[in-house]
């Protein structure tokens, strides 16, 4: 079992930055692929950002391509999400998760690929 915690979340005006962390405890002795994803009212959870278990390989969403970077301290098992240029669009709960996985360069898209989510944490970004 893995646990999740993000924090980092909050109010921000429309151009600001914010840096959302997740902290992973329990069997992080495994390789786990992790990424986040945010839902915002009345819309479906989406797929932000996603790294590989190694870190050497990561993807992230058009919407957020050149504004939003995806990263992880392995030594500290916790993985960041700096966000850049954020835009109201962008409200919404932000979730990470995780997925264990013996391929350290693979990295998930799709929510259901993952087992391991932590309870979410609100952004807001005001016009």
């Amino acid at each position: 079992q893995v646990q999740l915690v993000e924090s980092g979340g909050g109010l921000v005006q429309a151009g600001g930055s914010l840096r959302l962390s997740c902290a992973a405890s329990g069997r992080t002795s495994n390789n786990y692929a992790m990424g986040w994803f945010r839902q915002a009212p009345g819309k479906e959870r989406e797929f932000v950002a996603a790294i590989s278990a190694s870190g050497k390989t990561a993807s992230s969403a058009n919407s957020v391509k050149g504004r939003f970077t995806i990263s992880r301290d392995n030594a500290k098992n916790t993985m960041y999400l700096q966000m850049n240029s954020l835009k109201p669009e962008d409200t919404a709960v932000y979730y990470c998760a995780a997925q264990t996985t013996y391929l350290t360069t693979t990295y998930y898209l799709n929510s259901n690929q993952y087992s391991y989510w932590g309870q979410g944490t609100q952004v807001t970004v005001s016009s």
